[in-house]
């Protein structure tokens, strides 16, 4: 019987890392990432245009129109990144990629309990976390049905929605806010609301029943 968790997170801090700060100035491709067997020398290395200069990176391979840039970081007190600080846990970081700034990467972990601490402990060291996909492994199954929900189907206005609705007690038993009031605090008109609504739940059970 298994538990494991395997999340996907989305950090937008640009102090999480050099590949980080590359991304938002120019495309970043290929991004990978090695630790030394002596566990105090992290190794990363993406890939961009040759024209994109990029500071404080050791160019390594150049091909054509692209180089292989690496950045070496060494021993430190702490986490140094989000990769170092989800691996102290010991999860290794299963993907990772870098765009506009975003940095995304993805691990497992044993269960829900040491999921939900890693996204704690990633909270309390960086801004603009965020859990973008969330599967969770079948006990007692012969394969494993994975299950995500990408937040990104939802437009801003479903996910307002849906957040000030929730916030409200809109799905509360009883209800806290009838529909009439939670549309005021939006400033929409009721029908306009349930439309939002019913959008953004038709997504969400799409997703969640694989339909």
């Amino acid at each position: 019987m298994t538990e494991g968790v395997h999340g996907e997170i989305h950090v937008t801090d640009p102090s999480v890392c050099r590949v980080s700060e590359a991304s938002a100035e120019t495309s970043v491709e290929s991004v990978s990432r090695s630790v030394a067997a002596d566990n105090d020398t992290a190794a990363v290395e993406f890939t961009a245009p040759s024209s994109a200069a990029i500071d404080d990176a050791d160019e390594v391979f150049h091909h054509e129109q692209k180089t292989i840039y690496r950045v070496t970081s060494g021993p430190a007190e702490g986490p140094r990144c989000a990769c170092e600080l989800v691996e102290c846990h010991g999860c290794p970081v299963r993907h990772l990629e870098a765009e506009c700034g975003t940095v995304v990467l993805s691990f497992v972990a044993s269960d829900l309990t040491s999921f939900r601490d890693i996204v704690v402990n990633l909270k309390s060291e960086f801004d603009g976390i965020s859990l973008r996909r969330l599967t969770q492994s079948e006990p007692d199954s012969v394969s494993s049905s994975l299950v995500f929900v990408d937040r990104d189907k939802l437009t801003a206005r479903q996910r307002e929605v849906l957040e000030t609705a929730h916030e409200m007690g809109y799905f509360e038993h009883p209800r806290e806010a009838n529909a009439t009031e939670v549309a005021a605090a939006l400033d929409i008109n009721r029908s306009t609301f349930t439309e939002h609504l019913s959008a953004a739940q038709s997504k969400l059970l799409d997703a969640i029943l694989d339909v």
